[in-house]
């Protein structure tokens, strides 16, 4: 899966948000009220995402309705998987470690992620 630039991720979090078919018109409702894009760039970041397969365009009317092909999940672990392997060498624990060396983590956080282990070790017994 190809890993997308910040500006089309920002559009697919818009349309994983809205978890249904959108228009550019709610995507732009939706994106942060600073961040201003002229309709123009947001066709070609849409257009963009279509030819790397992550949508599918359909008329509607007038307008044109953008439907997410790739789902949230899978693009998150494709993503969060080669960002381990490119600068953590494929070591979660130097992944934690740079977390939690740079006091980025909370107690709680820290709670979280030993209850997760457990979690995922009782599942592969």
């Amino acid at each position: 899966m190809k890993r997308l630039p910040d500006s089309e991720l920002e559009l697919m979090m818009i349309i994983w948000e809205l978890d249904k078919p959108v228009t550019r018109f709610e995507i732009e409702e939706h994106m942060d009220a600073e961040r201003k894009l002229s309709p123009t760039t947001i066709l070609s970041f849409l257009s963009r995402l279509q030819e790397k397969g992550f949508l599918d365009v359909q008329k509607s009317g007038k307008n044109n309705v953008y439907l997410a092909l790739v789902d949230k999940e899978s693009y998150m672990q494709a993503e969060s998987r080669s960002i381990l392997k490119r600068i953590y060498k494929n070591s979660a624990k130097n992944f934690i470690a740079a977390l939690y060396d740079g006091n980025s983590l909370s107690d709680e956080e820290l709670k979280e992620l030993e209850d997760y282990i457990s979690e995922k070790r009782r599942a592969r017994e």
